[in-house]
């Protein structure tokens, strides 16, 4: 039965069709994703609502433990976390700069960090076994069993460093969407600020506006206006936005902040410049991007266009002769 699956699995014609019936499923599925996911600007906002009550709530506890002496908590116990408490996963897959990565991705709380060294044990176990019953059972490739043995491990090595780098390049998506959005936004602010408004009422007006343009935009505003009203330290609120961000525009803007909350230098002038900087630097990111087109291209019009202009060119005159 196995060599049966595998023969039909490894066949050229059938591979063919299970490659080309993925493909299509990957283009159907791309362009859908927009349909799928209209908005949603309400599910994020109910995120910051609900980081919002959380720092009400730590600012309440913290008030209490004051006259008290004793903080309340809730256990919230779910699957990854007890699977992660039971096997002291924390100690042993340790990452120190998980919880920065995990902010700068968008994701928040205890949940995520549970998740994360969840799937650091099982994405490895998965790979590995995945890899060694293919190898080992279904084709072995006419290899020998070290050849396949080595294989599986690096597998498992991939599968080590996988939740990394999804995370990574999570945080790196969604700091392009926050970098596209962010220019247009500190033009709005600037408007805000000057029209007399105070900077929490503007970051929370510019979060309304840019919402529809960048969800995570207006995430980080928002957060940034709650963090203003209950942070001790308001200082504390800019650098958290930098941190969340990760790029030097951002933190250019929450340095000209702090130093506006300090030493209460004029805060128009320094919006204005910053969002002429963050311009610049938007429009040189996009020439870049313009610049490394061509050499990006050479490989698909190698590999695509010029068999099929040959193809084009060349196939009449091999008819022409062919018939003479």
């Amino acid at each position: 039965m196995i060599n049966d699956i595998a023969e039909f699995v490894t066949a050229p014609s059938n591979l063919f069709a299970i490659i080309t019936a993925l493909l299509v499923f990957a283009t159907i599925f791309t362009l859908s994703a927009p349909v799928i996911n209209q908005d949603q600007t309400s599910k994020r906002l109910k995120q910051v609502a609900n980081r919002r009550e959380e720092l009400r709530r730590k600012s309440r506890e913290a008030l209490e433990a004051k006259q008290s002496g004793s903080l309340r908590g809730k256990d919230t116990r779910s699957l990854y976390k007890k699977i992660v408490e039971e096997l002291n996963l924390q100690k042993l897959l340790e990452d120190p700069n998980l919880k920065k990565k995990l902010v700068q991705a968008g994701l928040r709380g205890q949940g995520p960090v549970f998740a994360f060294y969840f799937a650091r044990l099982v994405a490895p176990i998965a790979l590995f076994g995945a890899g060694a019953f293919y190898l080992f059972v279904i084709n072995d490739f006419d290899l020998a069993a070290l050849q396949r043995l080595t294989i599986a491990m690096g597998l498992a090595v991939l599968g080590y460093y996988a939740p990394g780098i999804y995370l990574t390049n999570l945080a790196t998506k969604r700091r392009d969407s926050i970098m596209q959005a962010f220019p247009d936004a500190l033009d709005l602010l600037l408007i805000c600020v000057e029209s007399g408004m105070s900077i929490e009422a503007a970051f929370q007006k510019v979060a309304a506006e840019v919402s529809s343009s960048s969800i995570e935009l207006a995430e980080e505003f928002s957060l940034t206006t709650a963090e203003l009203a209950y942070l001790q330290d308001r200082r504390q609120a800019y650098e958290n936005l930098a941190n969340r961000t990760n790029h030097p525009g951002v933190k250019s803007v929450a340095t000209a902040l702090v130093q506006a909350e300090r030493y209460g230098t004029p805060l128009g002038q320094a919006l204005r410049v910053m969002a002429k900087e963050n311009r610049d630097m938007r429009v040189a990111a996009a020439e870049k991007k313009a610049a490394a087109l061509p050499a990006k291209l050479t490989v698909p019009m190698i590999v695509f266009f010029l068999p099929v202009l040959f193809v084009v060119i060349l196939g009449p005159a091999i008819i022409n002769y062919q018939s003479l």
